[in-house]
């Protein structure tokens, strides 16, 4: 089974981590070319016509975006099962997964475009570092509501709806946001962070972190293109930043999902 990845990808750090709680090997691989829009090895490209990673390729079975990965990892190996048995917890997690997956997984890349593209400075990347902040913040008080008393989002066990938070807190972090330790989130995500399984994505990502000061002259040379795409556009523009998007289109050097093939 081979897993095409990126280190930093929080969608792919939520099968990485599955895969490493259910203790099923899978070879992980970094496409060629990504973030060029171009030039994929053909069997990336056949499993992800998206050209996004992770994408699974398991014998003849050839999947893209990560909830659906997850989905089915948990039923060919369906233990330790990632989500709770009964239908209120289970739709619990679905909505706390893809509350991270679009509105939060914004922030985080907004974030990177102004630290690591250097797509605004001065007056402008303040102003939208202060609102992802703010944003930040007002996500940390709703998940704070959803853990409650309790030691994980998933119920008793860590399960589907940890391992769909923690990558997003994490890469949050990275940017010098994060929740008190102190608070009910902080110690959730120490608890989180403690698991083998997260601790060795996380080192992953973050020593992965160093390549992208690079991208910035790669992006002026028309040799990167960040893809901008649904909540990731819309945070841009009312975060602020429409100015960002108008002068990638001008310059060629942003990308949206391609046409599939």
């Amino acid at each position: 089974m081979i897993l095409y990845e990126h280190p930093l990808s929080p969608y792919a750090q939520k099968v990485k981590i599955a895969l490493r709680e259910k203790n099923v090997p899978c070879e992980m691989r970094l496409p060629i070319g990504l973030g060029t829009g171009a030039g994929y090895a053909s069997d990336f490209a056949a499993a992800s016509p998206r050209n996004e990673v992770p994408a699974l390729i398991d014998g003849d079975t050839r999947l893209f975006d990560s909830t659906i990965i997850l989905e089915y990892l948990d039923e060919k190996w369906p233990q330790p099962a990632l989500m709770p048995s009964d239908p209120e917890s289970r739709a619990r997690s679905r909505m706390i997964e893809e509350a991270m997956d679009t509105h939060y997984e914004a922030i985080n890349w907004g974030l990177g475009e102004i630290e690591f593209m250097k797509r605004a400075t001065g007056a402008l990347a303040t102003e939208l570092i202060s609102n992802a902040k703010r944003q930040a913040e007002s996500w940390w008080s709703w998940l704070t509501r959803e853990l409650g008393s309790a030691d994980w989002f998933s119920g008793r066990t860590f399960g589907r709806a940890d391992l769909s938070v923690i990558p997003y807190l994490n890469g949050s972090a990275g940017f010098g946001l994060a929740p008190d330790r102190d608070s009910a989130l902080g110690a959730w995500v120490a608890r989180a962070n403690a698991r083998p399984a997260v601790a060795a994505t996380a080192d992953e990502a973050t020593a992965s972190r160093n390549g992208l000061y690079a991208l910035p002259d790669l992006i002026a040379k028309g040799l990167f293109k960040r893809e901008y795409r649904d909540y990731r556009l819309e945070w841009m523009i009312k975060t602020g930043g429409l100015s960002v998007v108008l002068e990638g289109l001008d310059k060629k050097n942003i990308r949206f999902s391609p046409d599939f093939a």
